[in-house]
């Protein structure tokens, strides 16, 4: 028995950063997925062999996109195997496939990953063999990373369709002391509506990421457009269809919209970083990154989005240098009519020290560090 050539609707999960859910959920209604639903830290739909990629190559919120083969309560090794072995993982996985196991186990009686971990493979062996006849595997084809979550006794297996994970965009060769993930720095681009917006700002804007992806939202540009997948090579995908949704995605692309993005940096080389990271993401044109002291920012114009990650540290003197910086944003920053703000900060007293509460809090992660997004937008 060989593995089909096409698959037809499947079911997927999507992680993503603690906060975007909700704005992942509604980027995958507008791909046109299926039965989508939120859950904490992840977004599950439906949806063929055209939905795997478009969502891989357009989602700017996804940490990656996987295939949910099944779930199956496990309290024991036994119903751990057997569940596994009942899943039609010849679906996927080929003759000469890869298909390694990770995974996690939390809250559950079988708390020993490693063990889970031998125990799936066997499983998947086993199923393989009698569907294939065969009696060993040499896994020399393509990747088939199997992933496995252990969550109050009840086992999910996934496989990855991403290969790296989604947030690496491909533009950021280096990024600063405390880069925000492009993932999350699209999340917030979404908040402020700079799909709207003529001028985007940031005055610290480090390796540039909260620019670059405000300027792809804003000129539609999918970012995994120039990248592959683990999937690229799967044959359940054909290749046209890879072909197809990547057309597909260009022919949605706005280049010609009139977004202006300005980077200022106190440290003269990482405004040359946010310069060379936006030219690899092909929006330099758009983009214009310079020295420039927070202290001097002033909103010029009759609009304006501010977007701003600033520096925070462990160390005291590094607080106290940061608390300092949110004095100064709240001076500079000032109310004004069609201009808004939105800083991301993980300083609980970002407010008090900022001279005013912000009109709208948002509870977001970046990587598994809880901030919040303050948003001025009240002129």
């Amino acid at each position: 028995m060989e593995r089909m050539s096409r698959i037809d609707t499947v079911e997927y999960s999507a992680p993503c950063l603690f906060g975007v859910e909700g704005i992942l959920a509604d980027e995958l209604r507008r791909m046109d997925a299926e039965q989508v639903s939120a859950h904490n830290g992840r977004v599950t739909f439906s949806g063929g062999p055209e939905i795997l990629a478009r969502a891989n190559i357009g989602s700017r919120y996804a940490e990656r996109i996987q295939v949910l083969v099944g779930r199956f309560p496990a309290r024991t090794f036994d119903e751990l195997f057997e569940g596994v072995r009942a899943l039609p993982w010849e679906q996927w996985i080929g003759k000469t496939d890869r298909f390694p196991v990770k995974g996690w186990s939390l809250n559950s009686a079988l708390h020993s990953v490693p063990d889970c971990q031998s125990i799936i493979k066997k499983a998947i062996v086993e199923r393989l063999k009698s569907c294939y006849r065969l009696s060993w595997f040499e896994e020399t084809g393509a990747l088939y990373q199997v992933q496995f979550s252990l969550m109050k006794d009840e086992a999910v297996l996934l496989i990855d369709t991403s290969g790296p994970g989604l947030h690496k965009r491909g533009y950021r060769a280096q990024a600063g002391g405390a880069p925000i993930k492009e993932t999350l720095a699209a999340a917030i681009a979404d908040l402020a509506r700079v799909r709207f917006a003529g001028q985007v700002y940031d005055p610290c804007c480090g390796s540039g990421t909260l620019l670059v992806e405000a300027a792809l939202s804003a000129m539609r540009i999918a970012p995994g457009i120039r990248r592959e997948f683990a999937a690229s090579s799967w044959r359940t995908v054909p290749p046209e269809i890879w072909k197809a949704e990547r057309a597909r995605a260009r022919e949605m692309e706005r280049r010609d919209r009139p977004v202006r993005l300005w980077g200022g940096d106190i440290d003269p080389e990482m405004a040359a970083l946010t310069a060379a990271n936006a030219r690899r993401a092909g929006v330099g044109e758009q983009l214009t990154a310079v020295r420039a002291d927070l202290r001097d920012f002033r909103p010029d114009g009759e609009t304006g989005v501010v977007l701003c990650n600033p520096p925070y540290g462990e160390r005291l003197l590094d607080v106290q240098a940061a608390e300092e910086l949110y004095r100064q944003m709240g001076k500079v920053f000032v109310p004004k009519k069609g201009w808004s703000y939105f800083i991301i900060s993980p300083h609980e007293e970002f407010e008090s020290l900022f001279g005013r509460p912000a009109d709208k809090r948002r509870k977001l992660y970046n990587g598994m560090l809880k901030c919040q997004l303050y948003m001025y937008y009240r002129g």
